[in-house]
Formats: C-alpha cells, structure tokens, sequence
C-alpha cells in the first residue's frame, strides 16, 4: 500500500512507436526534476528528428506534480499535448516527460484522430517504461556536542532515518532525510537533546 509521502515516477528513459494512416508517431519518455532538465532533452529531440514535422510534449515535475505543462507544436489546439498529459495523470506518473514527435503520412486525421493517436503513442511509451515509487522525502542538519553522541545515535537507532552525510569531531553533524511525515517528530526528539541545533533543508 503507498504511503502519503510516496509518489510514482520512471526509472530511466524509454520509447515507443503508434502508427496511423501513414502518419508515424515515435514517443519517448525521460525521467526529469527540473525545467532544464525538460528542455535539453526537448532540444536534443528537435536535433536528432529535425525534419519531423511536430515535436509534442507534456510533463509533471514535483512529487505532487504541482508543476505540469503541455504543447501542441502546431496541431490544431488540445489535440496533442493535453491527451500526452491526460495519460501522465491517468498513470499518476510525475518527474517525468514525454515527447510524442509526428512524421506526416499525408492523411489528415482530425482531431479526434489525432487525440487518439498522441495518447495511444503516449500510452506505448509509458507501458515501456519501469514504473517506479519513490519517497518524498524531509531533510535536516543535525549539529550536536560529541558528549551528546549516545543520545543523538539512540534516537537514530530507533526511529532509522536516512543517514545523508555525518562527520564526528567536537562539534558533530548528520544529515538525515526521513518522509516527510514523520519529519516534525523526529526533530521534535532530536531538539530535545542537550546541546542539539537542529535546521531543515533544501537538499538538491
């Protein structure tokens, strides 16, 4: 059963192939976290197939994907991009892109034909693609006094945060990373101990 803090994303790229009246609809999907991420990959596509003649495209980022864009590149409006990111939602996949690019077969589809066609090629590419559930994820620095060592790893032998970095001299830091609904418990009995400073943080 997924938890709260889990989220559904790929592992690493894949592709796929849906054909239509003579129209060849190659799609790829990439695991992405950033918006530059998005567009060297797009970039790289637009080199590699440059005479196709529609580079479409939609992605998620964040593991709610509270980010989300879609483009249709020229076909008529709503026919290309949202049905690529209809199936991202229908698959509740994010951190992820996916590019559906068109060679022309010289056979309009219509809009109806070209929604089923950008989401059947979206539909390949993912069912390619290794699914994976991650865990989103809380991060925070932990300074203590090496006198408050016993304490600090007790808390940590129990609860069994993700030990990121940790380095031990008179002054001693840890870097955990717990889901992030168990993050304000943790620290709660880390800030308990004597000496202890404890500050969330952005880690990427």
């Amino acid at each position: 059963m997924a938890s709260a803090d889990s989220y559904k994303t790929i592992r690493e790229p894949a592709e796929g192939l849906f054909k239509d009246k003579g129209s060849r609809f190659i799609s790829y999907s990439y695991h992405v976290e950033t918006e530059e991420q998005v567009k060297e990959y797009l970039s790289t596509l637009k080199k590699k197939y440059y005479d196709a003649t529609h580079h479409c495209y939609a992605w998620r980022l964040g593991p709610r994907g509270a980010l989300s864009r879609a483009n249709d590149d020229g076909e008529p409006s709503g026919s290309a991009g949202k049905p690529i990111l209809g199936q991202l939602l229908s698959y509740n996949l994010t951190d992820i892109l996916v590019v559906v690019i068109r060679y022309f077969g010289g056979t309009l589809l219509g809009v109806p034909g070209l929604i089923n066609a950008y989401r059947a090629a979206t539909v390949e590419v993912l069912e390619n693609s290794q699914i994976i559930t991650l865990t989103e994820e809380a991060y925070f620095e932990v300074l203590f006094p090496y006198l408050a060592m016993n304490d600090v790893m007790k808390i940590v032998k129990i609860d069994r945060p993700r030990v990121v970095e940790q380095s031990f001299d008179n002054l001693c830091r840890m870097v955990l990373a717990v889901p992030c609904s168990e993050e304000n418990l943790l620290a709660g009995k880390l800030n308990q101990v004597d000496g202890a400073q404890v500050e969330f943080m952005r880690y990427k």
